[in-house]
């Protein structure tokens, strides 16, 4: 059977791209609404002439198809704060307002702030709504604050920053998705908790989470161990230390760390075995999927409903409907309605990593594994269970291959040897977890047992680390854009396609693919033959490149070790597709075609030279008159980088504001580019 014959993939693929519509073309949202009432109202009124013969007419089916799309438009503008009257946005501000807000989630904390997304309830005393980021300094005594605290203050709504450096990865565009728009900054004293106590689910949820660490702590637990509990178990992984969570990246492991399908599933089996004696009753074939739903979706809560443990939840609970109502399940079925529900409630899920990973992970798992499996069948189960484990590994990596290069352009090498280890043990580790979860819960969590369960998670971050350290194998900084993603999607499908159908159509799609593929490759190249000067944005250093084609020449004040690492130079090598890095000393004075750059340092010396200057670099807060610097060397633009003093920035932008001259301050405006 032809995969698009199934109708709820019509639909979800119809809902899919309802919303990309709504999110890249911004369409009026009551023109939207209109629309829709229209095409059912059509719908409607041809399902009446034709009531009996209505699926046979092709236009009934294209109708149909544009309601869903419609209703794909109109469930991403529902969900837009911005609406609502009572949005902070909508509303007149001074400077300083005063604030009483809600705390939603807490996220990972900075090395300066802890940070939280907060939903508003008033402003200067007037009920008002919409999500803020709130960052928080830290001190030695501060304290993480509870989800649905309600908190005072009185502070400035600040805008979320944009990138200040070519290809740096956009928060800003990251918090809109999540309907966060505006941030502010509090010191300690400058907020009053007006109540700490949960009042929604998820308030008791992230109790609940805080009841069980403290448990942990008190049972002896160690903060390494604790916070890898926390993401297994708890699906909380702000408290993982950065070296550790590195390790999974580059091991090719960090899957096992998001709550998904895979946790899910183990928690599933757990379930199915604890609650097999419901099934001795007279409706225990009812009462046992509905038990075990409902605890699947306390689990979700607990782990904070992120898209992969929504996704798996969902999944899971129509397949636990459909065998209690003894229907036939078809995983590509079972996938769409689960999307199709999701993102009805969640549209902006559609935007987000974890949830287009999840989804392409189980695709490349129930679309390749059976053929990779076919190509060997050992007759032993010591060899056939490590090789069901190494397909389905190579599976779900062949899924999210090329949108994990599309975002984090790197591939570890060795993640089907790290996942031969660490998938088979790790029903076993989240088994013994809930298992000592529930120990400390009660109160009874014996010294050994801790000891024990310490030893195999330190056992498995070691394991991870050994792997990881091999970083030959990783591969890092590849460039791949989103028309290679497509075209590359394209290339598997048409690839399995062939395999199992064998036909000149799919035979032709499949090299028109690697045809393609090539092309764009070619074409990159082409497009990268272009020359430009960057001076980029670094807090308290100064760093400017210049790009040769696909050469990247760096000048610079910082250590060479810490540029290496740096990951303004590493987004710019992989968005500008250079395939070599040159680092040199600062120079005085730099010449890019027929442009004359000044530098002004420290020293501040710029007089008695022997050309007239295009810009003027001003760097590490030098002591001139920048009036007379003006008047003397007539220069098009002054260029300020974020190595200097701000109270100087301040008084240079007012000199060249009374001047008219223009003032580009890459902390503000971003990186300075000549091309």
């Amino acid at each position: 059977m032809k995969l698009l014959n199934f109708t709820i993939i019509k639909l979800t693929v119809c809902l899919i791209l309802g919303i990309c519509i709504a999110h890249y073309f911004k369409p009026n949202f009551s023109i939207a609404i209109y629309l829709s009432l229209g095409l059912m109202a059509i719908l409607f009124i041809y399902y009446l002439i034709l009531r009996d013969s209505y699926n046979k007419k092709p236009i009934f089916g294209l109708i149909s198809y544009f309601c869903m799309i419609s209703l794909g438009i109109n469930a991403y503008n529902f969900q837009n704060d911005k609406i609502r009257q009572s949005h902070y946005s909508n509303l007149d501000f001074n400077d300083s307002i005063e604030l009483t807000f809600k705390i939603k989630e807490r996220l990972k904390s900075d090395l300066y702030n802890d940070k939280y997304i907060v939903s508003l309830i008033s402003t200067n005393k007037r009920e008002a709504s919409g999500k803020l980021l709130i960052n928080i300094k830290r001190d030695s005594s501060s304290s993480s604050l509870p989800v649905d605290a309600v908190i005072y203050s009185k502070s400035a709504l600040k805008n979320i920053q944009k990138p200040l450096n070519p290809h740096q990865f956009d928060y800003s565009k990251y918090l809109d998705l999540r309907q966060v728009y505006n941030q502010i900054y509090l010191q300690q004293n400058q907020f009053l908790i007006l109540s700490d106590q949960p009042t929604t689910i998820y308030g008791y949820a992230d109790l609940f989470r805080t009841t069980i660490n403290n448990k942990l702590v008190d049972a002896g637990f160690k903060d390494d161990v604790l916070s890898i509990i926390n993401a297994l178990l708890l699906g909380q992984r702000q408290t993982i230390d950065k070296s550790i969570y590195n390790n999974y990246v580059n091991s090719g492991t960090i899957h096992i760390l998001a709550v998904s399908g895979l946790h899910v599933g183990i928690l599933l089996l757990i379930l199915n075995f604890i609650f097999r004696p419901l099934l001795l009753l007279k409706y225990g074939y009812v009462l046992r999927p509905i038990v075990i739903i409902t605890i699947l979706w306390l689990f979700a809560i607990v782990a904070g409903l992120s898209p992969s443990v929504t996704r798996a939840v969902t999944m899971f609970s129509i397949i636990s409907f459909a065998m209690h109502l003894k229907r036939p399940t078809n995983i590509y079925n079972t996938l769409a309605i689960s999307a199709f529900f999701i993102l009805l409630v969640k549209p902006t899920f559609l935007f987000e990593v974890g949830f287009q990973m999840s989804y392409l992970a189980v695709l490349g798992i129930v679309s390749i594994q059976p053929i990779l499996y076919i190509i060997w069948q050992p007759k032993y189960w010591t060899l056939d269970k490590p090789w069901q484990i190494f397909t389905v590994t190579l599976a779900a990596q062949a899924g999210v291959l090329p949108i994990s290069l599309f975002y984090f352009h790197q591939f570890p090498g060795l993640f089907f040897i790290s996942n031969l280890v660490v998938i088979p043990f790790l029903g076993l580790i989240l088994g013994f977890g809930l298992l000592v979860i529930s120990m400390a819960l009660v109160g009874f969590l014996p010294k050994p047992i801790v000891e024990i369960y310490s030893l195999i998670i330190e056992w498995l971050n070691g394991f991870i680390a050994w792997v990881a350290q091999f970083e030959d194998f990783l591969f890092r900084d590849i460039p791949f854009a989103l028309i290679q993603v497509l075209i590359t999607y394209i290339l598997i499908i048409s690839a399995v396609q062939l395999y199992k159908l064998k036909t000149y159509k799919w035979l032709a799609i499949c090299l028109v693919s690697i045809i393609a593929l090539q092309g764009t490759y070619l074409f990159n190249k082409f497009h990268n033959q272009n020359e430009s000067l960057i001076v980029f944005n670094k807090s308290r250093f100064s760093v400017i490149g210049f790009k040769r084609k696909d050469r990247l020449e760096v000048h610079h004040n910082l250590d060479a070790s810490k540029l290496n690492n740096d990951n303004i130079i590493k987004n710019y090598k992989v968005g500008e597709l250079i395939n070599s890095v040159a680092q040199s000393k600062l120079h005085d004075i730099y010449q890019f075609k027929n442009k004359r750059l000044l530098i002004i340092d420290s020293l501040g010396i710029y007089k008695n030279l022997s050309f007239r200057p295009d810009f003027i670099l001003l760097r590490d807060s030098p002591k001139v008159n920048l009036e007379r610097v003006i008047d003397s060397i007539k220069p098009q633009q002054i260029i300020a980088d974020a190595s200097n003093y701000k109270s100087y920035v301040k008084h240079w932008k007012t000199t060249c504001r009374n001047k008219k001259i223009p003032f580009h301050y890459t902390n503000e405006k971003g990186a300075f580019i000549i091309k």
